[in-house]
């Protein structure tokens, strides 16, 4: 099993200098998505007290020629505070910062979707739009190979790894556990997570989060699954199917909900939000991975609970469709619907932005409109 160098330095070493007394200082490690629309990167700097809102976080700057964001020639991009978590690894009073990124003209760098998804988010505020996330993700070691599988060869076929228990069916669980409880002490909205059905695959789930709250909490929640991987010498990749053949992808299924659809009768509004979800395949599958429909198209096959990446299609409790209705929503007539097309990579800012703009909006047509 192939483990990161850095895995093997002694942690008890470390925790000596972790103990030492920070004084009135305080760590604030600002955190961004590179140019890929995939990628994290980070950087800290001290602060002379504890910031008791992202308001007094001051705006900072980076390199982006070495990011995928910028030319060498004018590389400078600057870091907006736009969310404050509490650091789960140098605990109190330490900060961790999600930002979004600015060119040097004071434009949104191209992979900053955070502005666009905020000014649609504040248009819809008063229908108070829910969403809930299902973050699944695959352990593989430094080679690429996946956690506990054999070296040259497979496990057992599917079957019985889905939220299973024992060493022959749970692979990693202690970086499962690691992540949970660092979500929880920083803040993140972590509301679950299980073994998946491809052994070394997990899920977690956010939610549920209003309006821009969900991007935020979901990316927050990637930057630490891979910030504890880093500690355990191996990779998490969120790639929407790692092992190619007879082996299940990885999505990122979003529920939604408005009031209205919550309240009772909501179903109606639950069937036309479906019905303007059908007119727009095309363009949700666009914005449902960073690569435009690339990376779902070896995911979304029809087999392998996932709909067919050409067709949409909705029903109840079915998990090969476009679109579910959960049994219990069909039931009560209110509730949520899930979204079961995004990817393991897609960005949560421009998922749940498409969905506002086709649903609420009531958008149509293969291209967002300007507002």
């Amino acid at each position: 099993m192939a483990t990161s160098a850095s895995a093997t330095l002694s942690k008890a070493v470390k925790q000596q200098y972790m103990d030492l007394p920070q004084g009135d200082k305080v760590q604030a490690m600002y955190i961004w998505i590179d140019g890929t629309g995939e990628g994290l990167r980070c950087k800290t700097r001290t602060l002379d007290s504890e910031p008791k809102s992202v308001e007094e976080l001051p705006e900072w700057n980076f390199d982006g020629s070495s990011t995928y964001q910028a030319e060498g020639s004018n590389s400078d991009m600057y870091l907006i505070p736009s969310a404050m978590f509490r650091d789960p690894f140098r605990k109190d009073p330490n900060k961790l910062v999600l930002c979004e990124v600015l060119k040097y003209n004071g434009k949104p760098a191209e992979t900053n979707l955070r502005i666009t998804c905020k000014k649609v988010m504040d248009m819809v505020e008063d229908q108070h739009p829910w969403f809930g996330m299902e973050q699944e993700y695959t352990i593989l070691g430094t080679d690429g190979h996946p956690f506990g599988w054999p070296s040259n060869g497979f496990p057992g076929p599917q079957g019985p790894y889905y939220c299973g228990v024992g060493a022959d069916k749970a692979y990693g669980r202690d970086i499962v556990e690691a992540h949970y409880r660092a979500c929880l002490y920083a803040g993140v909205k972590i509301c679950g997570t299980n073994a998946e059905v491809m052994p070394a695959q997990w899920e977690f789930q956010v939610g549920p989060c209003e309006g821009i709250d969900m991007g935020d909490h979901l990316w927050l929640a990637r930057f630490l699954l891979h910030r504890v991987c880093e500690d355990f010498g191996v990779v998490a990749s969120f790639d929407p199917k790692p092992i190619p053949g007879n082996w299940n992808g990885a999505g990122c299924h979003t529920n939604f909900s408005t009031k209205e659809m919550r309240d009772d009768g909501g179903l109606k509004a639950i069937e036309d939000s479906i019905e303007k979800l059908g007119k727009r395949h095309r363009y949700h599958i666009r914005a449902y991975d960073p690569k435009g429909g690339l990376d779902n198209a070896r995911r979304l096959t029809g087999h392998h609970e996932t709909s067919n990446i050409n067709e949409f299609s909705a029903g109840v409790a079915n998990r090969g469709a476009s679109i579910r209705i959960p049994r219990s929503v069909g039931q009560e007539k209110k509730g949520y619907f899930e979204d079961r097309r995004p990817s393991a990579n897609c960005d949560p800012y421009g998922v749940t932005e498409a969905l506002i703009r086709t649903c609420l909006l009531s958008e149509e047509g293969d291209e967002p409109t300007e507002y």
